[in-house]
């Protein structure tokens, strides 16, 4: 068994300024994407100008989304109790699937405005954003969120008010399944040329079995429980169609052109 590190949520205090690490992982996140993605910019006709640009609407869909996003999948009971709560962004309390939809909807209108495929730019995207999930995952490890279940298994850390049992580190799964493993299949795959939606797909179909796996040893939210059969959690069933629609996309792909 190992102990759960008692590291502070705040990375830098000034008076009554606060930097928290979860928001740091963010800036970690976006600054990752916006290397990697200039990168590989002219591939897809774009410079690295709107490469910044992109990533300026995509932070905001990101932030919108993912917070809205989880007030109404996750915490419409806090959000009444509390108005103010949807704004303390940095507490934590953010759903990847709202990020998702916010972003899709800036790269929609991204794509729109220089005249791309929409698919065209998500591929491009795609292998951008794992690093940022990863960080944000290690941001909810230090803010003590998502507990796992008990386990025996020798790494089981006794999760900070939980008690003494040791539990699944679920977050750290999730920083290296859809961290270090996503990034390292997209950015291989995407390292050449590949037929329009692959890398989108693979995106959204492995991002969707990882979730899912993680959430068979984290334990559901409190207030939710479980949804369905006694195991069923809202994160598997928000992920079902992320599968579906990633797989559909493969097969897709493999019919479309080469960009």
């Amino acid at each position: 068994m190992l102990d759960y590190p008692d590291i502070d949520p705040v990375a830098i205090s000034l008076g009554p300024f606060q930097v928290h690490w979860y928001g740091l992982m963010y800036v970690v996140g976006f600054v990752a994407a916006w290397w990697l993605g200039r990168r590989r910019a002219a591939r897809f006709g774009l410079t690295a100008d709107d490469v910044g640009d992109m990533l300026f609407y995509a932070a905001l869909g990101v932030v919108l989304g993912g917070r809205l996003g989880y007030a109404l999948f996750y915490g419409l009971g806090q959000w009444a109790e509390d108005p103010l709560w949807i704004v303390r962004v940095w507490d934590g309390g953010m759903s990847f699937h709202g990020g998702l939809a916010g972003v899709l909807l800036a790269a929609l209108w991204f794509a729109r405005r220089k005249g791309l495929a929409f698919v065209t730019l998500t591929d491009f995207v795609a292998p951008l954003v794992p690093i940022g999930l990863g960080a944000g995952r290690i941001g909810n490890f230090i803010n003590r969120e998502l507990p796992g279940r008990v386990t025996e298994l020798p790494w089981g850390m006794p999760f900070p008010g939980m008690g003494p049992e040791p539990r699944h580190p679920t977050s750290l799964y999730e920083a290296v399944l859809e961290g270090a493993v996503l990034f390292a299949v997209l950015w291989f795959v995407s390292a050449s040329p590949r037929r329009r939606g692959l890398v989108s797909g693979l995106f959204l179909t492995l991002y969707g079995v990882f979730r899912f796996g993680v959430e068979f040893v984290r334990l559901p939210d409190a207030h939710i429980g479980y949804i369905a059969f006694g195991w069923m959690t809202m994160g598997m069933l928000l992920t079902l169609p992320m599968i579906a629609v990633g797989a559909a996309l493969i097969v897709w792909s493999r019919k479309q052109p080469t960009p």
